[in-house]
């Protein structure tokens, strides 16, 4: 069953996945509690995973109510319908690496966290009240909290899409230039479809705790750009500009995680690296662009 509040008739993900078929899409709104009481006790599912919400930290200075009514409003309303209809399911809730600020060193579960925008204090409450409801009221309720994880459906204003998208017209056009913030942050990327695979391991298990999803490496954006135009034989300098307009100053510097709990407690671990990572989604990108 796929939730989704639009009266959109076709999702083109699912069509893109080629599993339209295979998902019956109702209307209801995480943020109407009746909503997503009438949902659950209709369906009576055996796992909810929750991965709805304004997903973007840039977008979340902009629109701030937005975000944290998507993501904390809509937790609570899950968690409450659950206790009230005494939901014996296992229930996913996203959280994110943003929570823990700058990571010195790589991120467990009980991290120091230094959350610095409304996208991550709404993660920070969530992950505090999905906690709460499953020492308070013993539900089967649990965190993933999730690094950077992408994906060839990921929308185009992501970095990582922007700049697999510049690097593809720079190859095309070899005057072409990216206008990208700061290049010197590092993050812990991983992919979209193994990251899936530990949030389904963390509710078939017995074991109900949090974990930090993450593949436990940094890599620099510098190094991501530069793997992205290797590919077409280019030399990302002669393309990128730094847009000093672009860059926060409460941007997140360094974010990596330890995958240690996760791979002791369920036996997962990725196995996709960055480079495989990126010809991935450039291969997709390309042969989307093919098709149309």
């Amino acid at each position: 069953i796929g939730v989704t509040k639009s009266e959109q008739k076709e999702h083109k993900n699912l069509i893109k996945l080629g599993i339209q078929k295979d998902i019956k899409i109702i209307q209801a709104d995480i943020t109407n509690f009746e909503s997503i009481y009438q949902a659950i006790d209709n369906y009576e599912p055996s796992q909810i995973y929750n991965l709805a919400g304004q997903s973007s930290v840039g977008k979340s200075f902009s629109e701030p109510i937005n975000t944290i009514n998507s993501i904390i409003t809509g937790t609570i309303n899950i968690l409450e319908a659950a206790r009230k209809l005494s939901f014996d399911g296992s229930m996913f809730f996203a959280g994110s690496s943003e929570i823990f600020g700058n990571t010195l060193k790589a991120a467990k579960v009980d991290n120091h966290q230094d959350p610095r925008s409304p996208y991550a204090i709404g993660k920070q409450s969530s992950l505090n009240l999905v906690k709460t409801y499953r020492e308070v009221h013993n539900l089967k309720c649990t965190t993933g909290i999730l690094f950077n994880h992408e994906s060839p459906l990921r929308e185009d204003y992501f970095v990582t899409q922007k700049i697999i998208t510049g690097a593809i017209e720079c190859s095309k056009n070899k005057s072409h230039k990216i206008n990208l913030g700061n290049l010197k942050i590092a993050r812990d990327w991983g992919w979209a479809e193994e990251y899936v695979n530990a949030m389904f391991l963390m509710l078939e298990s017995n074991i109900v705790k949090d974990q930090v999803i993450c593949t436990g490496k940094l890599t620099e954006i510098e190094k991501f750009i530069e793997i992205c135009f290797k590919y077409f034989d280019l030399n990302w300098h002669d393309h990128v500009v730094c847009d000093k307009k672009l860059i926060r100053s409460n941007d997140i510097k360094i974010s990596f995680g330890d995958p240690e709990s996760i791979y002791k407690d369920l036996g997962w671990r990725t196995k996709i690296d960055i480079e495989e990572l990126i010809e991935k989604l450039i291969n997709y990108k390309i042969c989307d662009a093919n098709q149309r």
